[in-house]
């Protein structure tokens, strides 16, 4: 790839923005919850493009709402379409702060990774459940049509504790095959998503 370099003569003789060559999000799949067990997006279904045609890959998850209080919110792949159960390696850490002023802590969370698990990535975890409370936040994908190489992804949310506090959980890794990934899921540990919007984009190569 060139390496595309501007001055600012090069800037001020610019006409038009489409002379400058950038990335764009495209909007693939839009679900709302409500009362809704799981969110998932699978390629080929429902107009889901989750393959080659973008390298990144980009989930907005927003005011997600928990049915049950101090439910987690987690995150887990399929190969096949159905299973969601690939092998991850992750590592997990937050920050937090309560509304009194008080516990402001900065720590790794240890009990949130997986080495080489299949089960789901927390997103978030203790989540309070009263009216307005909610949690935010975005996942990215990188190349999961790659037959070559492991999936990365990356993390980051905000939400509302149960103490009440806030608590902004990170989260990454990669999924342990070689197998293309075809799909994502988004669910509790308990109960269900009572609402909430959850946006897939494509970032365009």
């Amino acid at each position: 790839m060139a390496l595309v370099k501007y001055n600012n003569n090069s800037i001020s003789a610019v006409t038009a923005a489409a002379s400058i060559p950038s990335g764009a999000l495209v909007l693939i799949k839009s679900q709302t919850a409500s009362s809704s067990a799981s969110i998932s997006f699978i390629h080929g279904t429902s107009d889901v493009v989750f393959d080659g045609t973008y390298d990144t890959y980009m989930f907005k998850f927003i005011n997600i709402h928990p049915q049950t209080l101090n439910a987690g919110l987690g995150y887990n792949f399929t190969t096949d379409g159905t299973n969601f159960n690939v092998s991850k390696t992750t590592t997990a850490f937050r920050s937090f702060q309560n509304e009194s002023g008080s516990g402001g802590v900065l720590d790794y969370q240890d009990a949130k990774d997986l080495a080489n698990g299949t089960g789901d990535q927390p997103i978030t975890w203790d989540v309070e459940n009263e009216a307005d409370a909610s949690t935010s936040g975005e996942l990215f994908v990188f190349s999961p049509a790659s037959t070559t190489f492991v999936k990365h992804f990356i993390h980051q949310s905000n939400g509302m504790h149960d103490n009440p506090a806030c608590f902004t959980n990170f989260s990454g890794g990669y999924c342990n095959t070689t197998s293309a990934v075809t799909g994502a899921i988004f669910k509790y540990t308990s109960g269900n998503m009572d609402a909430g919007t959850i946006k897939m984009y494509g970032l365009s190569k």
